[in-house]
């Protein structure tokens, strides 16, 4: 009974870890988009500087899981659990990245008039934020129904991409001058996009957690 309440206290301690990582996650979305719309150069080193503190988490929750596996030796649901926070973190990490690129891009970008108001990038981000939110919060309360319905919001990520990406391409075809800056806000659009695609990964590891099944939520 001992070593099952030492197995459970770390656990929770795993997972206090691993929601810290993905509040982290979230915020770095946030700013890297903000420091974009609003040319804000500092809050976009913010998020590269502060991806070192993710990148931190992911290896503590790491070297964490393979202590538990090797002292508790778990199997069939303890085992899933640990799992399924190794892959949440891995997902997790990557998002990280993505927020990262795109706030390089701000970097980049911070002298330069934009070729258009920045409309369609805001929009998706919030999504993608809000995905993020959710599929944390039903990760929480192990919600596979909650996780099933976010990564059905993958679909409005992709619709956005597809029109930002047309209607850039259409704007470098008319003025070659602008070329160099509509690459990078397709390069943020695509970056919005694989954010998107790692949270509906980390559906399917709650949908696993809860049932036992891989499931591929990306049909």
């Amino acid at each position: 009974m001992v070593a099952r309440r030492v197995f459970e206290d770390r656990l929770t301690e795993l997972h206090e870890t691993l929601m810290s990582m993905g509040l982290l996650v979230e915020e770095a979305i946030y700013k890297s988009v903000t420091s974009l719309v609003n040319k804000n150069s500092e809050l976009a080193l913010e998020v590269v500087l502060d991806d070192e503190r993710i990148n931190e988490y992911e290896v503590e929750i790491e070297k964490k899981c393979f202590e538990l596996i090797a002292l508790q030796q778990p199997v069939g649901t303890d085992l899933r659990r640990i799992a399924t926070m190794l892959k949440v973190a891995t997902d997790l990490e990557r998002m990280g990245d993505h927020a990262v690129s795109i706030a390089k891009s701000t970097i980049r970008l911070k002298d330069e008039t934009y070729l258009k108001p920045l409309i369609d990038i805001p929009k998706m981000a919030e999504i993608v934020k809000a995905m993020v939110r959710e599929v944390l919060d039903a990760y929480i309360s192990l919600d596979r129904d909650g996780a099933v319905a976010v990564s059905k919001k993958d679909d409005e990520i992709d619709k956005y991409l597809s029109m930002i990406f047309m209607e850039l391409i259409e704007i470098m075809q008319q003025d070659s001058t602008k070329v160099n800056q509509a690459l990078h806000f397709l390069l943020v659009a695509q970056h919005l996009e694989r954010i998107g695609d790692y949270v509906t990964n980390v559906c399917e590891w709650i949908v696993y957690l809860k049932t036992g099944s891989l499931v591929d939520l990306n049909k």
